[in-house]
């Protein structure tokens, strides 16, 4: 992905917007398998403001609160974000979500060492090229306090869409106009360069089903 960029860019985020407003509340209401896994770490770890990057229509931000965590939740599209207010709302936990319209590829609307956790699922393996991939999770790291927990999922390159539809390079593939960066395992140990890498757990989600990896890192303190 190199010149068509902004335009691959636009072309997901109206494909998000529309998805969003045809099928409201798409994944359900129930959180994520990952989603509870990052709960019992961040709780080990003693944190309390938790950032959500891509949390969409807000099943797993929606959970975090309703966990005690307060959640600061980011998407670009405002409509899947206008459900997550609506479904904190429903669920009682309003006061401790707050939302933000915000595109991951421009710097995090946070202070330094502001938040104790990170969580981020399929979020990192979405139409974004290697190199916002590596800015983006510096900012994780600029955002993160000292022995803050980052803890992300992507579809990876055993994933049986890796290599079907339309190819955008940088092991970009669009598929049914929804367009994924499969990762290969070095580009996980790369972006673990400087953290505690704590895990790296493989598991399948889906009817497909989607092939990905867990990745639990911490940053030194």
């Amino acid at each position: 992905m190199s010149e068509h960029e902004p335009e691959l860019a636009g072309a997901q985020r109206e494909h998000w917007q529309r998805t969003y407003g045809e099928h409201p509340g798409m994944y359900g209401e129930e959180p994520s398998e990952p989603a509870v896994h990052a709960a019992r770490v961040f709780r080990a770890a003693g944190a309390r403001k938790v950032l959500e990057l891509g949390a969409g229509h807000g099943r797993d931000a929606v959970y975090f609160a309703r966990e005690g965590f307060t959640v600061q939740a980011t998407d670009f599209s405002p409509v899947g974000l206008e459900q997550l207010h609506e479904a904190a709302g429903a669920q009682g936990v309003a006061e401790r979500v707050a939302t933000v319209v915000h595109d991951v590829r421009e710097p995090l609307p946070l202070a330094d060492g502001s938040v104790d956790a990170v969580f981020a699922h399929m979020l990192l393996c979405m139409a974004l090229s290697t190199k916002e991939i590596q800015a983006l999770v510096g900012e994780v790291r600029r955002v993160l306090r000292s022995g803050g927990v980052f803890v992300y999922t992507v579809r990876h390159t055993g994933d049986a869409h890796y290599g079907a539809g339309t190819g955008h390079g940088d092991d970009i593939w669009e598929h049914g106009g929804f367009a994924v960066h499969f990762f290969p395992r070095d580009l996980v140990d790369a972006l673990a360069d400087g953290w505690q890498s704590q895990e790296v757990h493989p598991f399948e989600e889906g009817d497909l089903p989607r092939r990905l990896w867990r990745v639990t890192q911490t940053l030194p303190r």
